[in-house]
């Protein structure tokens, strides 16, 4: 009660410590508003609007989801020092948003940011006959920091597949062969997405395939959570959300410091206004994949500004009678400063002392970047 009185008190629970690194947004999204009319578009209308009825119960206004408004929400209403942008699955023509698109806003913000202040993905449909031919020239054209898929997506409702499978392994031969070796991989959270498997969303191949390629880093967006119509998510694993992803994991072998890391993006959102099911996603992820493994993720800018997001964190505790009872660490300072920006760091070999030293006036920039990505994307 302190905090909400005293600017001390607020600043210990909510501030970064000196020693803490920069933080580091691995799921970002923007919409380019012109493609919003389309399939791609009435699928995240209905899933936002399913997922955050307080926001968008009244529909998804394609304005607010911008270049211009992303830039906005994530590097001028939040204190994230890095951040990377992803999108949606579909047909070239029904997405909202394009991988040359992705790449090109990379390109503005290091013109007005800095170098290496955005990373990008580059979505790879492995089940469509030419796109793992395209790999070695995306690569050298786009340069992306990783490569993005939807295991749940299929053309035409054709099926989804997966990273064990014949797909799913050609695929990462290929990632193998041309880099970068590291794949972001959406896992739960399985609609509404069009021409989706939903079963297809089950990290239940991540232990396997981390198993099979361990030159190659597994980045499991969500971390395989999924909204439970049977009640909130608990100790328990078999069958239900993070705990699908723990039993592949166990299953395979795969430990605490492999090469599996678990995103949080959406996922800290839904389950932050409960923080009992919060501290057993956040616990069971931290003894299946360790601290050094966990990412910090929000899915910005589905759902605003996301410094409340890790305002909430920063606060956020594993409670000790939890910890006793099923064996969850302690969610420390310093495992915080880790899953904000460390283990990302780690993984994409940032140098984040770097990136925040380098950083010019944070409202000049974001105002020139704001501008010229509304020339650039309306």
């Amino acid at each position: 009660m302190d905090a909400v009185h005293d600017q001390a008190a607020a600043d210990a629970c909510f501030g970064a410590r000196p020693s803490d690194p920069p933080v580091v947004d691995v799921q970002t999204h923007l919409v380019d508003a012109a493609r919003f009319a389309g399939p791609g578009g009435a699928a995240l209308d209905a899933f936002l609007r399913m997922v955050d009825p307080q926001r968008w119960g009244d529909g998804v206004d394609a304005r607010e989801l911008t270049a211009a408004r992303w830039a906005a929400h994530v590097f001028g209403g939040s204190e994230t020092a890095v951040a990377l942008l992803t999108a949606l699955p579909g047909l070239p023509d029904q997405r909202v948003l394009a991988n040359d698109e992705i790449a090109a806003c990379r390109d503005l913000v290091d013109r007005y940011g800095g170098t290496g202040r955005l990373l990008t993905h580059t979505i790879v449909h492995p089940n469509l006959d030419d796109e793992l031919s395209r790999l070695a020239v995306w690569r050298d054209e786009l340069r992306p920091s990783a490569w993005k898929v939807y295991t749940l997506w299929g053309p035409g409702g054709a099926g989804g597949w997966f990273l064990d499978d014949e797909v799913g392994h050609a695929f990462l031969e290929r990632v193998r062969e041309v880099g970068p070796r590291i794949v972001c991989a959406h896992k739960g959270i399985a609609g509404p997405v069009p021409d989706a498997t939903p079963a297809a969303s089950s990290p239940r191949d991540v232990g396997p395939a981390a198993r099979a390629f361990p030159d190659v880093q597994f980045v499991v967006y969500h971390s395989g959570y999924d909204v439970d119509p049977h009640g909130e998510e608990g100790p328990e694993t078999e069958g239900r959300g993070v705990g699908r992803l723990v039993e592949s994991l166990r299953g395979a072998g795969i430990g605490p410091g492999a090469n599996v890391w678990a995103e949080l993006g959406s996922t800290w959102f839904l389950v932050v206004r409960r923080p009992r099911e919060a501290a057993h996603v956040l616990g069971k992820l931290l003894v299946a994949v360790g601290e050094d493994r966990v990412l910090w993720g929000t899915d910005s800018i589905w759902y605003g500004p996301p410094q409340y997001l890790l305002d909430a964190f920063r606060v956020f505790g594993i409670p000790e009678w939890m910890q006793e009872e099923f064996g969850y660490p302690p969610l420390t300072p310093a495992v915080k400063a880790k899953i904000l920006g460390g283990n990302a760091a780690a993984l994409y070999d940032l140098d984040l002392t770097r990136v925040a030293g380098e950083e010019p006036g944070r409202r000049a920039w974001v105002d020139g970047l704001r501008a010229e990505l509304r020339a650039r994307f309306g």
